[in-house]
């Protein structure tokens, strides 16, 4: 569904992206790990258009993406939730859905009661202010979100980010279940261990390379992540 060959990407000037290329198969997990500054986000706001790409490509279901506006890559279907959630804290829960389908045309109430069956305590907040919310209630926000723009590749980063344990479970819970419907799904994530269970496939970035890939329990039992990344030995 999505290939990634050779991006290359500058932030002044320093190359934070070296060359990757990966792939994520239709309605597979895929997720990036990697400590900060591996160049895990900064793949993924190249992805979404946010950030422009020095040299590479980025082909979704073979059409390229590189060089689209983040709208018209929406539009094809690639949809992101942000790190930190950026939801609007001024506007109710049910106006913060409703955001995600601002280049919609049909009516949303079939998605709205999809959402709703997701995330049950959105619903019962509908007219709350979003700011008034729990952190993993903005992060159910955050996602509800997106999935109102309908996305065929949902990209997410860091979703389990100053939440508790019990709440991750949660939110990793619903990743698997968004992947049963039909969504593809490419995650960055920290939390390496939760990550690579959930994941059909990960890839390992290392300042700005992929150093190393594998299937989700590959990674799991490769010596080096076990060190690097799942503080076991």
């Amino acid at each position: 569904m999505l290939e990634v060959k050779d991006l290359r990407v500058n932030y002044g000037g320093i190359e934070a992206v070296k060359g990757i290329s990966f792939s994520v198969p239709e309605k597979s997990i895929v997720t990036l790990i990697g400590a900060n500054g591996a160049g895990k986000s900064t793949t993924l706001r190249t992805i979404a258009g946010l950030v422009k790409a020095a040299s590479g490509h980025v082909l979704f279901q073979g059409e390229e993406l590189t060089g689209l506006d983040t709208s018209a890559i929406i539009s094809r279907g690639v949809v992101m939730v942000p790190e930190g959630r950026r939801i609007f804290p001024d506007l109710t829960v049910l106006e913060n859905i409703k955001i995600g389908a601002y280049l919609r045309k049909d009516p949303l109430d079939d998605d709205i009661h999809w959402v709703h069956e997701l995330f049950p305590r959105l619903k019962e907040r509908s007219w709350q202010l979003g700011g008034t919310l729990s952190g993993g209630e903005q992060q159910m926000l955050a996602v509800a979100r997106a999935l109102m723009g309908r996305p065929k590749l949902m990209m997410m980063d860091e979703p389990s980010l100053g939440l508790a344990p019990l709440i991750v479970k949660d939110i990793f819970s619903i990743i698997k279940e968004i992947n049963g419907h039909g969504v593809t799904v490419l995650l960055i994530e920290q939390n390496a261990n939760m990550a690579l269970h959930t994941a059909d496939m990960g890839y390992v970035l290392e300042t700005g390379r992929i150093t190393l890939s594998g299937t989700g329990q590959e990674l799991l039992a490769d010596p080096s992540v076990k060190a690097a990344y799942l503080g076991t030995k």
